[in-house]
């Protein structure tokens, strides 16, 4: 198992980010407005950094950034553009719910 996948499982809510990344703020400020007690990992950041990089790369099929690179559930959702579609169209609580992120 890589360390990404391992990761992404080990909390209903996983976002891989960067410490010097603005988008990564926005979504993870998002999750902590919504009551979601989101694990980060900031990939400049953690020793295996680099590799996970390169397999989110492989895992959303382009090339850098691959962050901020939301998982729910263990499932990839995508970066910011997904994760704020999904709140405007009302998709991302529920899809927080049935994760076991929120318990509203």
């Amino acid at each position: 198992m890589d360390q990404v996948t391992k990761l992404a499982s080990e909390r209903a809510v996983v976002v891989f980010t960067s410490s010097r990344c603005s988008m990564c703020d926005s979504v993870k400020f998002l999750l902590r407005d919504l009551g979601v007690h989101a694990a980060v990992y900031e990939l400049d950041k953690e020793q295996r950094g680099r590799e996970m990089e390169r397999e989110l790369a492989r895992r959303l099929g382009r090339g850098p950034p691959v962050v901020p690179a939301v998982f729910i559930g263990g499932s990839l959702v995508g970066g910011t553009n997904r994760v704020m579609a999904l709140h405007l169209t009302g998709e991302l609580v529920p899809m927080l719910k049935n994760a076991g992120a929120l318990w509203l």
